[in-house]
């Protein structure tokens, strides 16, 4: 059942979300060749109390630790360690925070060190996907016109979106309804209507669509072991112009400088 939540609620969203944002930025300047993930863990918790949230991932449906920390060919869900991030890698990181009753989710993908020039295309059409995907998150429209855009636009460029893992309502559960696929057909799926809370999260192979689920019950990573990039939003749905919940800038601001 789509619970609809009032412009009170929807602050709240926004709240936890932005500290998602600041907590993927705080992260984004430790990253580096030779960093652990699970220092980097380490941070993003640490850096999410001082501000006054809990860790949304930390112990969901048993999830161990406060980050999805997802590299290479990792699709989503893997969990920080001793993994050593190396020069080359692009490494995609999924955090959620849970402050004032409600849940904030975003995820950014980085490139860290020299990347070569095929993966860095590859998750700039990822972003430059998600941002289409939104376009289409406007009251009167279906959940199957975001999946169809994204799809298309990625397809054309010869990569795969993944179909076991799909974009989902976002409130005072961190997975609500309605579940918000990156592929499928316009006209399709439940209508969007103003209230909605969806996060909209494009998960795009560089290869083949194919993945398989590693023994640690948790890690998605491609079968054909080619890389994986993934980029969230959450969105409030509106009737004239979708209205990003979460951000990126802090996030940017730091690569960029």
């Amino acid at each position: 059942m789509v619970t609809f939540k009032t412009e009170e609620d929807l602050e709240y969203i926004r709240l936890s979300s932005l500290l998602v944002g600041k907590t993927l930025a705080e992260v984004a300047k430790h990253l580096q060749p030779g960093v652990k993930t699970i220092a980097l863990d380490k941070i993003a918790e640490s850096f999410i109390r001082d501000h006054g949230g809990l860790p949304g991932f930390k112990g969901y449906r048993g999830y161990p630790a406060t980050l999805c920390i997802s590299v290479n060919d990792e699709v989503v869900h893997g969990i920080p360690g001793n993994r050593m991030i190396n020069d080359g890698d692009l490494v995609s990181i999924d955090c959620g925070v849970l402050m004032n009753g409600f849940y904030g989710d975003s995820a950014y993908s980085f490139a860290v060190g020299s990347v070569k020039e095929p993966v860095l295309r590859l998750m700039q059409i990822t972003k430059e996907s998600l941002y289409k995907g939104i376009a289409k998150a406007l009251a009167g429209n279906k959940v199957g016109d975001i999946g169809a855009e994204i799809q298309q636009f990625v397809e054309s460029y010869g990569y795969s979106v993944v179909r076991v893992l799909v974009g989902h309502g976002l409130g005072r559960n961190l997975h609500e309804e309605p579940e918000v696929p990156n592929f499928g057909h316009k006209g399709e799926g439940m209508m969007l209507r103003e209230g909605m809370v969806i996060c909209i999260e494009p998960m795009i192979n560089l290869g083949k669509k194919g993945v398989v689920q590693d023994a640690d019950g948790w890690t998605i990573r491609t079968k054909d072991r080619l890389p994986s990039a993934h980029y969230e939003h959450a969105i409030a749905i509106r009737r004239n112009k979708p209205e990003v919940l979460s951000s990126f800038e802090e996030i940017e601001n730091v690569i960029h400088n």
